[in-house]
């Protein structure tokens, strides 16, 4: 081989290489629409791996597969278990309305503020506008929004309470959220009742930009007023709770209760490992390892819930 053609051949390849090195660098990179895009498909498949069944062998409206042990369960006797795998213990993530229908008296519910709705005040658009995303959370859960408010009852004792659901846009917390959360602790507050916030959310709702964020420090100065007028204050965290939530009126209870298995924590744990470049415990954010440091008070079974609120009111009666 002569040096002439050695030259071409060196040429080419850094050619090559260079090719190469572009290519990979863009895609390295996406679009704002590309990430939403890729962001809802991980969504879709994580909902999908939550609620699969083995359809060969099962009905799907009569089985379910725990996401946990994935032994298959019929969906009546994990009804009648509280959501609960009976093998595994896995607790199963619920709506506001099984919530409620759970902890608290038979008929003692009673509704507050409902007539607030929510509205589209910055008209956000994203892969789909605000709007549309709303009436589709109402059509899935039949809701306005992401939290039910009322005053209950537990085993006789009264309590004003906030029950958040996930299902509804993953129980982000927008402006009404923040609302109905603080009236609910101003009416608290003229009947002198305790409150019990029961949350499941992941965060400030993004289509809301400032308006969401604001809500972390109305909810939190309407905790304030609670303890200044020396009633008590119940957090009780579920399967999820994070973001805003966590850094508002979520985490701020004289008592905070974390439901068996609950992931609670601020930013998400992948965030967290790509930050610090380091693994995190295989136990990190869960309601376990929350207790160990001493950030919650109590980690209960869902079907010891009922048993520990009715208690600690009990205790806290005037």
């Amino acid at each position: 081989m002569d040096f002439k053609t050695l030259c071409n051949i060196i040429k080419y390849a850094f050619k090559f290489i260079g090719n190469w090195r572009t290519a990979h660098r863009l895609k390295t990179y996406m679009t704002i629409q590309e990430w939403f895009e890729k962001r809802k498909e991980a969504q879709i498949q994580r909902r999908q791996m939550e609620s699969r069944v083995d359809t060969e062998d099962f009905a799907a409206d009569l089985w379910t597969k725990c996401v946990h042990c994935e032994a298959q369960i019929t969906k009546k006797e994990l009804e009648e278990n509280m959501m609960v795998c009976p093998l595994c213990d896995y607790h199963f993530r619920i709506n506001a309305r099984e919530r409620i229908q759970q902890l608290f008296d038979k008929d003692s519910f009673e509704e507050l503020f409902k007539e607030i709705k929510p509205t589209d005040p910055l008209n956000f658009v994203d892969t789909v506008s605000y709007a549309d995303r709303l009436e589709k959370a109402h059509a899935k859960t039949g809701l306005d929004e992401a939290v039910i408010t009322g005053i209950a009852e537990i085993e006789g004792h009264k309590v004003a309470t906030a029950v958040m659901d996930f299902d509804f846009m993953g129980g982000s917390m927008g402006s009404v959220v923040g609302e109905k959360v603080t009236r609910i602790i101003e009416e608290a507050i003229k009947r002198r009742l305790p409150v019990l916030a029961i949350t499941s959310s992941g965060g400030a709702r993004m289509q809301e930009s400032a308006l969401s964020l604001m809500q972390m420090a109305k909810t939190s100065c309407a905790v304030s007023r609670l303890d200044e007028a020396g009633l008590l204050y119940i957090n009780l965290l579920t399967e999820p709770t994070f973001g805003g939530i966590t850094a508002s009126f979520g985490m701020l209870g004289d008592i905070i209760i974390a439901e068996q298995g609950a992931r609670i924590g601020f930013a998400g744990r992948r965030v967290i490992e790509q930050t610090i470049r380091q693994k995190l415990p295989a136990d990190f954010q869960t309601a376990e390892y929350l207790l160990k440091y001493g950030q919650v008070d109590l980690v209960s079974k869902r079907a010891d819930l009922r048993k520990n609120l009715a208690s600690i009111l009990a205790m806290h009666e005037v």
